[in-house]
This record gives C-alpha cells, structure tokens and sequence, in this order.
C-alpha cells in the first residue's frame, strides 16, 4: 500500500477488501438483494417472504441459508417458524445507500443529445 498523502485517510487493511468483496457477492443476486431488502423493512417467516418477492418458499429458503450463514440475517424462533430481519445496522445503512443510488440512476432521464 502506498504512503497515503497529507489530509488523506489510509486505505483499510487488505482483509476489509476480501470481506467487502464477499458480501457484495453475496447480494449480487437479485432475489438474494430482494429478500434482504424485504427483511430490513420488517421481520418475515419464509412463507410470507416467498409471497413478497415472488418466489417459491424453497428458493427462499436456500438464499436465507446462505445469508444467514454469511451474517448478513438472523434468525430467532416463534413457535415451529423461524422469523428472519436484518439486524445489522451497517447492511440497511450499505442497503438503502446501494438503492438509492440505483432508484437515483433509473429515474434520471438522459440529456437529450444536440443533433441540429
């Protein structure tokens, strides 16, 4: 790493990259994108998460496995249902600030071009 310039903060440890890296691959799926985002918004089981993103309860619950094994839901029991949020305040603060960029992107309509 280089030697950082004065006024300007050091560059995170090589393992922060890895670590980043990993999560952004992990919402890299749509659907996987969709459940987490449905979960930062209210606490789900599966079944009514599958009806939310329009999704079979089985795939959701595949992608479920993968994030909570990744940290990024948790899980608690309610009777024989499992309830699945986003507790982490760092994923919906990234979450809502990869969306808004995105929702910011697809609303902003491009210059028109000057072919006079």
């Amino acid at each position: 790493m280089g030697v950082p310039e004065e006024g300007r903060a050091e560059d995170p440890p090589e393992q922060a990259f890895h670590s980043a890296a990993l999560m952004f691959g992990l919402l890299a799926s749509p659907l996987r994108l969709r459940i987490v985002w449905t979960l930062a918004q209210n606490e789900s089981d599966v079944t009514r998460l599958a009806l939310r993103v329009g999704a079979r309860p089985q795939a959701v619950s595949q992608h479920l496995a993968r994030l909570k094994l990744a940290g990024a839901v948790r899980a608690r029991s309610e009777g024989q249902r499992q309830i699945y949020a986003v507790t982490d305040p760092r994923v919906k603060a990234a979450l809502g600030t990869m969306m808004a960029m995105t929702v910011a992107d697809e609303n902003t309509e491009p210059e028109s071009a000057d072919l006079a």
